[in-house]
């Protein structure tokens, strides 16, 4: 069974460009989320195995979306995506439980490389 995926991000080219490489890699993108709030309805909704979440979005950004799936599951698996000059993001970010990060702009075999890691 492929792993389930919820790809956040507030940009839908970037949500389209993640999906593609996971599609193409076998892994089965469950839901999509526009914002950190709407990715925590769908996470309550689907269940996925793991969440790519992009740091800076409207309504409610990443880091605290990040904090409140991991309030519903602890043990919940997500890698955050930032743009060049996030560090000090990254790093709220991996003390908050985020397994992993990735940079955009996206290299297919570093998501796939991050992903496989974090999913084991």
């Amino acid at each position: 069974m492929a792993n389930k995926i919820l790809v956040v991000d507030d940009a839908a080219f970037m949500r389209m460009m993640i999906k593609d490489i996971l599609t193409k890699n076998g892994f089965e993108v469950v839901a999509e989320a526009a914002d950190g709030a709407q990715a925590l309805e769908k996470y309550k909704e689907f269940h996925p195995d793991l969440v790519t979440m992009d740091i800076t979005m409207p309504e409610m950004d990443g880091i605290t979306s990040l904090k409140e799936i991991k309030k519903i599951n602890p043990n919940a698996k997500v890698i955050m995506c930032s743009a060049m000059g996030q560090q000090a993001m990254v790093i709220d970010a991996i003390q908050a439980g985020a397994k992993d990060f990735i940079v955009k702009p996206f290299q297919a075999d570093r998501v796939i490389e991050a992903i496989s890691k974090t999913l084991g």
